[in-house]
């Protein structure tokens, strides 16, 4: 007899956690027309229904399409006030879907300027995240110890490729070199980034850790080694994206060369069609090996299926051919996130609820997923307060899942 699967209204009130969130791919709508109005940047349409069909659709013809929601929002986000009320809104929408741990990344140099510092600009975000977070955990219901309470952290984000015209930051760092090579300049400009973090970090702001984003191909990982090796040095988490839109190579050079812990979605790990290493003669071999060496060492795989969706054309008319389903039968560690709430118009939920209905998971199958997220999250203090919290995430979803009739105790640790 097959195993009931959890249903939509179980899975909105079960703990979540979003590993891989975009602060300037998930402002509110009205806040965008807000915000666009007070500074005076030109939207396609001033009203929600108008986005929604003109820039935030629920399918994109291609990437090119999915990414020019990301020119309004970045316009948007330019000062203090406006990035710690993002970052405060990100929060408690995240809270209000019972995600009881979020970390929020972006690049904080395309919304930097002579005026106002990559340093600040960390920080405003910071404090809005801190604020939500201090109102989240004063509830009544947190301060008795019926749920857990609310963390969040905070991924300082460099870019693989960057042009002058993205911001003033990275306009300052071409006129700066104009004779060097554009490699050396994203290198140089994603190392001060990491000087920031760290720097953020240990003056006791919530900084977890250190991402690399944009085009992978002709881009790659390596040139940006020294910038990893800093923020491995001072022990901030390491994120990459890779996999997204290169082949297995991307994968094992940011799990390698930028000992990352985790990888942003890791989509085409077991493709030996997107290999593109000539010196890799035995391609199946190559893939095998490094699934066996990802699954081994606990390299979390952030898995967001609307936005591989919605940005891979194989995978809009059948998500089951998402990679998703072999990554758990490897037994790698998967956590489930949304990219990009407002660009990819999805929440926990909904990417849960995909999961479990596409892939048929049961409430077990749920219950690991789900748990993965909060072991392998970069947490913003001691491990044996992290221990104490996830125990505490842990009983919370059990006695949820209990209630629903989903008996899952004595599951996987």
């Amino acid at each position: 007899m097959p195993k009931r699967q959890p249903q939509r209204e179980l899975i909105a009130t079960l703990p979540k956690s979003d590993l891989h969130l975009h602060l300037d791919g998930s402002l509110r709508l009205d806040t965008l027309i807000e915000l666009a109005k007070e500074q005076r940047v030109k939207l396609p349409s001033r009203t929600p229904d108008g986005l929604l069909e003109l820039v935030f659709k629920r399918a994109y013809k291609n990437l090119p399409e999915y990414l020019r929601g990301f020119e309004f929002t970045v316009a948007c986000l330019q000062d203090p006030e406006s990035l710690e009320r993002a970052a405060y809104e990100l929060a408690m929408d995240c809270r209000a879907e019972n995600v009881f741990y979020c970390e929020v990344r972006f690049a904080p140099q395309l919304h930097s300027s002579p005026e106002f510092p990559v340093k600040k600009v960390i920080a405003a975000v910071c404090k809005g995240l801190e604020r939500a977070k201090k109102r989240i955990n004063g509830a009544a219901g947190v301060r008795r110890g019926e749920m857990p309470r609310f963390e969040c952290g905070v991924i300082v984000c460099a870019l693989r490729f960057f042009l002058p015209v993205f911001s003033a930051q990275y306009r300052a760092y071409f006129e700066a070199l104009p004779s060097a090579p554009a490699s050396e300049i994203y290198a140089l400009a994603s190392l001060e980034l990491a000087r920031a973090a760290v720097a953020a970090s240990e003056a006791g702001l919530p900084v977890v850790g250190f991402d690399l984003a944009g085009q992978e191909r002709g881009f790659p990982a390596k040139d940006h080694l020294a910038a990893y090796q800093l923020a491995h040095d001072h022990f901030l988490g390491k994120t990459v994206h890779a996999g997204e839109d290169y082949g297995p190579e991307s994968i094992f050079q940011a799990i390698t060369d930028c000992h990352a812990d985790r990888i942003g979605h890791g989509t085409w790990l077991f493709d030996t069609r997107h290999i593109r290493d000539r010196s890799i003669k035995d391609k199946k071999a190559y893939v095998d090996r490094l699934v066996r060496y990802v699954a081994d060492r606990r390299i979390t795989l952030e898995v967001c299926l609307t936005s591989n969706q919605q940005t891979i054309p194989e995978l809009r008319k059948d998500l089951r051919k998402h990679p998703f389903k072999k990554m758990r039968q490897s037994r790698c560690s998967v956590a489930l996130c949304t990219d990009n709430r407002l660009v990819s118009r999805t929440t926990m939920t909904d990417e849960v609820h995909k999961a479990v209905d596409t892939f048929k998971l049961d409430a077990r199958g749920l219950k690991d997923v789900l748990i993965y997220g909060f072991k392998r999250c970069f947490f913003p203090g001691s491990y044996a307060d992290k221990r104490n919290w996830v125990r505490s995430v842990l009983n919370y979803l059990e006695d949820q899942m209990l209630g629903a009739g989903h008996d899952v105790r004595g599951g996987k640790r």
